[in-house]
């Protein structure tokens, strides 16, 4: 496997940085993928539980994240303004129309990519998508009820007592950090070191501008996908509270050709909860 990290200018002359991983193109179609946080850089996507031994895989860095330039204009880190520089790079790559990946808040801009330029998205892969994009609400209860799959967990307690707080709009910072767990499928030590480091990947500045006011417009994002008619994938973990598996489903209805796959157990990072049944079914789907 050849991995290698070129750069591209933007459309503003922001100079930003890619990862790819496999022998492009010689594993098939490149798959970009654009990752959550918002705004953390793409190195925690990793290989994608092996994906890129499948498949060509290409990791954006945002700007301000990863090896990435920080834009002279911070207002740009919003997620609407962000879509020309996923443009900017298919450009770059040469690609009339290219395989699309969004993971949580990576999800929204993939959405809104897909809305601005769907004759460019072949197909696209949702990964335990945030909503906010389509303005889909997930209620408190949807999110314990993932939960509480987790009760026989020895860390259960205090971390569903935490999610209840935050459910009913309370809470605090501590009280966010308390629920962690219930991100991963498996709270080992390899989940808690990922969680650590997630904290020192994010740029905190451009993740509070990433949704600010103007970034989306669901209204006018549902009726695009209402007419999207190339294949989608969503994909969910039976525990993960972040994006319960009602909240997925219910994304994966706005499109007329979508497939919902559900991983049993799996939290919000599904390739490390399994990583075999993750590489093959998002490498099935692309074909």
């Amino acid at each position: 496997m050849v991995t290698r990290m070129p750069t591209f200018t933007a459309p503003d002359g922001t100079e930003l940085a890619y990862h790819v991983s496999g022998s492009f193109p010689g594993s098939g179609a490149p798959l970009i993928c654009l990752p959550g946080g918002p705004m953390q850089d793409s190195a925690y996507l990793g290989d994608l539980g092996g994906l890129t031994a499948l498949r060509t895989v290409i990791r954006l860095d945002l700007r301000g994240t990863g090896a990435s330039a920080v834009p002279d204009d911070p207002s740009s880190y919003r997620c609407d303004r962000l879509v020309e520089d996923v443009e900017a790079l298919r450009i770059e790559l040469g690609l009339d129309s290219l395989d699309l990946l969004g993971h949580s808040a990576g999800a929204n801009l993939a959405a809104l990519y897909t809305t601005r330029y769907p004759e460019r998205v072949a197909r696209l892969v949702l990964a335990t998508p945030g909503a906010a994009a389509v303005g889909l609400d997930t209620t408190g209860e949807e999110r314990l009820a993932a939960a509480r799959l987790r009760s026989a967990e020895p860390w259960f307690g205090p971390a569903y007592a935490a999610l209840e707080e935050l459910a009913a709009g309370r809470g605090s910072a501590e009280t966010f950090q308390a629920v962690a767990p219930f991100f991963h499928g498996t709270w080992d030590e390899a989940a808690r070191e990922r969680h650590a480091e997630s904290h020192r990947q994010l740029n905190g500045e451009a993740g509070g501008v990433y949704g600010s006011e103007g970034a989306y417009q669901p209204a006018a994002t549902r009726a695009a996908f209402a007419e999207f008619d190339r294949p989608v994938l969503v994909v969910a973990g039976e525990g993960d509270a972040n994006t319960p598996v009602p909240t997925a489903t219910a994304y994966a209805e706005l499109f007329p050709k979508a497939t919902l796959a559900v991983l049993a157990g799996g939290g919000h990072f599904p390739w490390h909860d399994d990583e075999r049944w993750f590489a093959e079914t998002v490498d099935g789907f692309l074909g």
